[in-house]
């Protein structure tokens, strides 16, 4: 079978791709039974908090000409309407114009639960559509809208017909998958089903960079191999989506964001996906400069670029492995994404002391992609201290208790200041554009030396600190104690 289907919905990853959010061993031993598939989903018996696939959605909000529908009660997506700023902000540092996020939601009561909310969404979609006048519309589900059996499909057939331009359903109901990246697969599916247009010439230059909000660090890289940055999705235009088939390859800051668009893009339309791994760490940028120079036959190009930028930050990428020597660093992000930051600290000298991803996936959608944690393991060797834990406090905290590295790396803010909190200087990785590429490691290690500077001012707060566990927590050696069943 294909990888894309005309349903409505994609499977959530715990069954398409066999994902799991709890592990705890080794990062071998982790790839080793990702490959012959003998690693069963394992359950909790407690967890302290969680994200659903609803919130990365957030991908489609950040489109200009675009509104967004979100068919759910009002506290469901309270959080998207702080996303304003943000894209303000990153379409100023690209240099872009600004433009306002256009979003509602049909607000859906406990008596829509009873008497049904389809009447609302209609409302809601000729209310954005009156208010925002797009060219496009996304509209969002909810565990709400999902538990009563609404019609989404009908209903918004009937609306795209009656307004004369796409609308794309997004099928992300936050209880049928506890792997919050299952959202980011709902996203692009509604995007590959109702934008993207078949190619009418292909563009040589162009290359898709799937992509949050951030600063634009990829056209320095690209611009001087004369290609040009495609960035998908925030911050697109509906033209800039509807052509992404034209691209001549697509490549991504993190497998977990597009590793579903990326295949279908490869099977439907015959754009690569570049099978390298991102460009985070010396090696890796190499890897994936030469993967790109290959695809778009610029291969003395990107030889040129390799050289000239390793003499160029090699000194100071020597002063800081001097600096950071013997220094232990651990990481704590999204599954692909903690391999990428992994692997900054292996080209700065680091010790990684271990790594927590959010989840893993088993295997990928197109069985040729690039498996960046068999990257890092050949980068890196094996990694004794490797687990996957969904955000849950309570565990990451005694993980770090035992393994006290030096240095601590987190993609999410909210668990930045768990290192604060015991004494350990935290880095928080906001913008994954931020340490690509050759300068990136350079940026990267600037600011692991600041960390360590702040050694006493953390170690001071912690000491002013009290954990909210009980004593009875804080001994209990196995962080992994509530993991209590596999199912398959």
């Amino acid at each position: 079978m294909g990888i894309y289907s005309t349903s409505p919905e994609i499977e959530v990853r715990e069954r398409r791709l066999h994902s799991i959010i709890s592990y705890n061993g080794t990062a071998k031993d982790l790839y080793e039974q990702s490959r012959s598939r003998s690693l069963l989903h394992t359950e909790r018996s407690y967890s302290q908090c969680s994200a659903c696939a609803e919130g990365c959605t957030s991908v489609v909000t950040h489109i200009r000409d675009c509104a967004v529908v979100f068919h759910a009660p009002i506290g469901c997506d309270a959080g998207m309407f702080n996303n304003a700023l943000v894209s303000k902000g990153t379409a100023k540092s690209r240099k872009q114009e600004e433009f306002s996020l256009n979003m509602l939601s049909s607000n859906i009561l406990e008596k829509d639960t009873i008497f049904g909310a389809a009447d609302k969404l209609r409302a809601a979609i000729r209310e954005a559509d009156q208010r925002f006048h797009p060219k496009a519309m996304f509209v969002t589900t909810s565990c709400a809208s999902g538990i009563i059996g609404e019609d989404i499909e009908s209903v918004v057939n009937e609306m795209e017909e009656a307004l004369g331009y796409p609308i794309a359903p997004i099928y992300c109901e936050g209880f049928k998958s506890r792997i919050w990246s299952s959202g980011f697969d709902a996203a692009f599916h509604g995007v590959l089903r109702k934008l993207v247009k078949s190619p009418r010439k292909k563009q040589e230059d162009l290359v898709n960079v799937f992509n949050f909000e951030g600063m634009d660090t990829f056209t320095p890289l690209l611009s001087r191999l004369n290609l040009r940055v495609n960035y998908l999705l925030p911050l697109a235009s509906l033209e800039q989506i509807e052509t992404i088939s034209e691209a001549v390859c697509s490549t991504t800051i993190c497998e977990t964001l597009s590793m579903y668009v990326g295949a279908v893009l490869e099977e439907k339309y015959g754009v690569p996906e570049v099978k390298a791994p991102s460009p985070y760490g010396i090696d890796w940028t190499n890897q994936w400069l030469r993967a790109i120079a290959k695809l778009t036959h610029r291969e003395e190009l990107a030889e040129q670029l390799i050289k000239e930028d390793g003499e160029k930050y090699h000194d100071e990428i020597e002063a800081l492995k001097a600096k950071l020597a013997g220094k232990k660093v651990y990481v704590i992000s999204g599954d692909s994404f903690a391999h990428n930051l992994a692997n900054v600290g292996k080209s700065l000298g680091l010790e990684l002391a271990g790594a927590t991803s959010l989840h893993h996936d088993l295997h990928t959608d197109n069985p040729a992609s690039v498996n960046t944690l068999s990257a890092l393991i050949e980068t890196n060797g094996d990694i004794p201290n490797f687990s996957v834990c969904n955000m849950q406090p309570y565990q990451v905290i005694k993980i770090l208790l035992r393994l006290r590295p030096d240095l601590l790396v987190c993609r999410h803010m909210g668990l930045t200041s768990l290192g604060s909190k015991i004494g350990i200087p935290a880095i928080f990785e906001g913008d994954a554009n931020f340490s690509i590429g050759y300068e990136g490691v350079v940026k990267m290690g600037r600011r692991f030396y600041e960390a360590l500077q702040t050694k006493k001012l953390v170690e001071n707060i912690a000491r002013h600190v009290k954990q909210p566990y009980t004593d009875w927590w804080l001994a209990e050696e196995d962080p992994f104690y509530f993991q209590v069943r596999a199912v398959s």
